[in-house]
C-alpha cells in the first residue's frame, strides 16, 4: 500500500483545496492530510482567525478524501510524520516547488499542480468582511500595532486618534508602511463611529471611560493592560461588553503566546506536581523623571506599569481567590520604584518583584512538589523553559518561536474571538482580568502595604 502525506491550512475550504487533495490521493492508496494548528503557519506569514483548526479539521473529514487527519504542530513534524506513518509520497501545490526537495532523502516529493483563479486569499478578499479597526493613543507601544497586525488575516487599520495630532500622524506613516490605508480621526467619538473595533493604547487613567464609551456604542474593545485599576470597573465593563453583544479583551502579550500557555498547561497537567511556590520579577531602570511611567498624576509607577505581568502567572496557575495580598514599596516622586508582594493561598504562597529604579533578575521560578519550572529572563517574553527536576536526566528543555514583537498573538485571539461569537479566552479570563484590577485596586487603597 502505498501511503501519501500532504499539509495545509484549509482556511475557507474551496473547490482549489479539494481539487488538490483528489491529486494527491491518486498519488498512492491512503491519504493522510496535516492540518496546521491554529498558533501560526508559518508558511503562509498569517495567524488564521475565521476558521480554527477544529472546524478545519471538520471540513477536510468531510470532503470523503482523506484517510486519516492529523495536526501539524511544529516544525520539522513533516520528517517526523514521513516516518512515523511510512510514508512513500510527500505532495504539495506547485506554488512549492523546490521548498521541500530536502525530504527526498525519506521519501519522493511531487508537487502537483493548483487550481488557477481561486485561493483562500482571494476569496477573503472578495467577502472584504474584514474587522476595521481604529487606534486611540499613538505612544510607543501603539506605534507596534500595525507591524503586528499585518501578519493577522480579517483586520484593517482604518483609523488613529491622538491629543496629539503630530503623534497620529506618526503612526499612521508607520501603519500605511504595512499597507493599511489609514485616516486620522478628529476625535475619540468620531474614530468609534467609523471602527467596528477600539485598540486603546492611550495611559491607564484614560482606560475605563473610554472603554465604557466604545462598548455602549457597540464596538469590540481590545485594551492595554492593565485594563483599570478599580475590580468594580473591570467588572462593569465585561457586563457592558456582554449586554451589548462585543468582545472586551485584556491586552496582556504574555498571556496570549504560545510558549507560555504550553507552559502553564504543562504545569497544570501535574509534570511538577502541586504548586506550592511562584516567584516573578521584571524591571527596567528608567532614569528619566518625567515620563509617564514615574508620573504619580498619571498611575505611574512600578507596579502599575507591569504588575499585571507577574501576577498573570499566580493567578493562573492558583486562581483567583487567594486568603492574603501584602506590599511592600520604596517610594520616590510618589511612585513606587520598587515593589515587592506576597499572595498566600491556602497551600501556597507567591511572591513578585516590580522595579522602574530598582534592577533585578527578571525570570519567573514555578516550584512544585516533583520538580520546578523555570523562565530566564525576559520570561515575560517566553520562548524559551526547562522543567528541572531532583534527577538531572529527567530535565527537559522547551524551545518555542517568539515571532515580532508578541502583539499578533494577543490581535490574533481578538480577533478570532469576534468571529467565532467567544465572549471569553481561556488565555486570560473575564474574572482574571477582575481579579488582577482588585489587586491593584488594594495597591492604590494601601491595603497591607508598607513603605521601605
Amino acid at each position: 500500500m502505498r501511503k501519501v502525506i500532504t499539509y495545509g491550512t484549509y482556511d475557507l475550504l474551496h473547490q482549489g483545496h479539494i481539487n488538490l487533495l483528489r491529486r494527491a490521493k491518486a498519488l498512492g492508496d491512503y491519504l493522510i492530510v496535516g492540518v496546521t494548528n491554529d498558533n501560526f503557519d508559518r508558511e503562509r506569514g498569517k495567524l488564521n482567525v475565521k476558521n480554527n483548526v477544529l472546524e478545519r479539521v471538520e471540513a477536510v473529514k468531510a470532503t470523503g478524501i482523506a484517510d486519516k487527519i492529523i495536526i501539524e504542530d511544529y516544525v520539522g513534524q513533516k520528517i517526523d510524520d514521513i516516518q512515523k506513518y511510512n510514508v512513500d509520497i510527500f505532495t504539495v501545490g506547485s506554488d512549492w516547488v523546490g521548498h521541500f526537495d530536502y525530504l527526498n532523502e525519506y521519501c519522493e516529493v511531487v508537487y502537483l499542480p493548483r487550481t488557477e483563479g481561486i485561493s483562500s486569499t482571494m476569496l477573503r478578499e472578495k467577502q472584504d468582511d474584514d474587522v476595521r479597526m481604529g487606534i486611540v493613543g499613538a505612544g510607543r507601544i501603539a506605534r507596534r500595532f500595525p507591524q503586528e497586525a499585518e501578519v493577522v488575516s480579517a483586520i484593517k487599520i482604518t483609523n488613529v486618534y491622538d491629543i496629539d495630532a503630530t503623534k497620529a500622524e506618526k503612526l499612521i506613516s508607520v501603519a500605511e508602511r504595512s499597507k493599511f490605508k489609514v485616516q486620522s480621526s478628529k476625535s475619540f467619538e468620531e474614530l468609534v463611529d467609523d471602527v467596528d473595533a477600539v485598540y486603546i493604547a492611550t495611559p491607564h487613567l484614560s482606560h475605563y471611560e473610554q472603554t465604557k464609551y466604545a462598548l455602549q456604542h457597540g464596538k469590540h474593545v481590545l485594551c492595554e493592560t492593565p485594563l483599570v485599576l478599580k475590580e468594580e470597573q473591570a467588572r462593569e465593563l465585561f457586563e457592558i461588553a456582554e449586554t451589548n453583544n462585543v468582545i472586551l479583551m485584556e491586552a496582556n502579550k504574555t498571556a496570549h503566546c504560545p510558549a507560555f500557555n504550553h507552559l502553564i498547561t504543562m504545569i497544570k497537567s501535574g509534570l511538577i506536581g502541586e504548586v506550592v511556590d511562584i516567584e516573578a520579577s521584571e524591571s527596567k531602570v528608567w532614569g528619566d523623571p518625567t515620563l509617564r511611567e514615574l508620573d504619580p498624576n498619571q498611575a505611574g509607577g512600578s507596579f502599575y506599569e507591569m504588575g499585571s505581568y507577574p501576577l498573570l502567572p499566580i493567578i493562573k496557575l492558583m486562581g483567583t481567590h487567594y486568603e492574603n495580598l501584602t506590599f511592600y514599596s520604596r517610594m520616590e516622586n510618589g511612585v513606587d520604584i520598587y515593589t515587592k508582594g506576597f499572595v498566600r493561598y491556602p497551600k501556597s504562597v507567591c511572591s513578585f518583584k516590580l522595579g522602574l529604579g530598582v534592577k533585578t533578575e527578571g525570570n519567573l521560578v514555578v516550584s512544585g512538589t516533583k520538580g520546578y519550572a523555570y523562565v530566564p529572563a525576559p520570561w515575560w517574553k517566553t520562548d524559551y523553559f526547562e522543567l528541572r527536576y531532583e534527577d538531572q536526566n529527567k530535565n527537559k528543555k522547551f524551545f518555542y518561536s517568539w515571532d515580532g514583537e508578541g502583539l499578533r498573538y494577543e490581535i490574533q485571539e481578538f480577533i478570532s474571538c469576534i468571529y467565532n461569537h467567544r465572549f471569553s479566552t481561556a488565555r486570560l479570563r473575564r474574572k482574571e482580568s477582575i481579579a488582577m484590577a482588585g489587586i491593584m485596586e488594594k495597591f492604590a487603597n494601601k491595603i497591607n502595604f508598607e513603605e521601605i
